[in-house]
């Protein structure tokens, strides 16, 4: 089996991880659906459609065909996540070690990326890379800290660790997969109501407000699947939730912000490249929530601002709803 590490998505954090990977001179094999940008990458070393700030290391190498990653026994999904199930199943074979680097839930089904993995791959190995991370940072080699939650235990982070761990990209061990995924997930959808806060005017005391009643719905919607409130605590909950509620580098704050501005969300979805997950993520995630009766209003008025709603009406719902005990689980939140 091949050394080469594999990556499939050449958005902004594929090519990313992909560079970080390829700074200790290690082959990586990145998958680009565009013929012109696997040509950019391959000759020019750049990625200007998504990553014009780097130089890419002349270790990474680009295909098209997904048939190059047959021998390939550790490979990072960063494909937009609603394209996750429709990728893996183009791969010739499962690899030994699939590390899901890409967060949402999947829309029509509400399964998590790893249920979407596990019926695509099934006989490989599942982990989840998350936390606070933004894509130019990395490529850059700024210092980094994530989450590497491990479906196969210690064994297999025994042997990604070594693969995965560069001198300013530093990984954590956890086995709760589920809970990575859940805290990558609904960050999203909280950034972008922290961008809605941001475009009207509203000040920092509302954003931390928002960030930490935020946090409550995810820790309530994380305990209602399984996972652990420590692991909701760490890199990839609380950590990711304040970077990308906090910055116009967020895609998803970016998207809120221009909400908040007075733009329609129609339009921007239509005009952006590069994907804001949490729009995807709001409603499946808020039907899930209704289903399951567990409370998460700013999910909720997220949902609400994406399906057309003006957002100054939307914020004074949420600040006339009831008062409630800040730890209350059985009142409203």
């Amino acid at each position: 089996m091949s050394s080469t590490i594999g990556v499939l998505g050449a958005g902004a954090w594929g090519t990313a991880l992909a560079q970080m990977l390829a700074s200790d001179g290690r082959d990586v094999l990145i998958w680009a659906l565009e013929p012109e940008l696997v040509e950019e990458i391959n000759t020019a070393h750049t990625n200007s459609l998504y990553l014009p700030s780097a130089s890419l290391a002349p270790t990474i190498r680009a295909s098209s065909d997904l048939n190059e990653f047959a021998d390939i026994n550790t490979v990072l999904a960063v494909t937009p996540a609603q394209h996750l199930g429709r990728v893996l199943s183009g791969l010739p074979n499962a690899p030994r070690d699939l590390i899901l680097c890409s967060k949402g839930i999947e829309a029509g089904t509400g399964r998590l990326m790893n249920e979407v993995a596990k019926a695509a791959a099934p006989t490989s190995d599942i982990a989840v890379l998350s936390g606070p991370t933004f894509a130019h940072e990395v490529a850059a080699g700024l210092p980094t800290a994530v989450t590497l939650a491990c479906s196969g235990g210690e064994a297999q982070w025994d042997r990604l660790s070594p693969q995965i761990a560069r001198s300013a990209f530093r990984p954590y061990y956890s086995d709760d997969v589920t809970g990575a995924e859940i805290g990558g997930s609904i960050k999203n959808v909280l950034a972008i109501a922290c961008g809605v806060v941001e475009g009207l005017g509203l000040g920092q005391n509302a954003r931390a407000a928002l960030i930490a009643r935020g946090y409550a719905e995810m820790l309530r919607f994380g305990a209602a699947l399984g996972a652990r409130s420590e692991t909701l605590a760490g890199l990839c909950g609380l950590g990711d939730l304040v970077l990308t509620c906090s910055s116009t580098s967020s895609r998803n704050f970016s998207l809120g912000k221009a909400l908040g501005e007075g733009q329609s969300a129609a339009e921007l979805m239509a005009d952006r490249r590069t994907v804001a997950e949490g729009a995807h993520t709001a409603p499946v995630l808020n039907g899930l929530a209704e289903t399951r009766g567990i409370a998460m209003p700013i999910v909720s008025a997220v949902h609400t601002i994406l399906e057309g709603a003006e957002p100054a009406g939307v914020v004074a719902a949420l600040l006339a709803r009831p008062l409630t005990a800040e730890q209350s689980e059985s009142k409203p939140a």
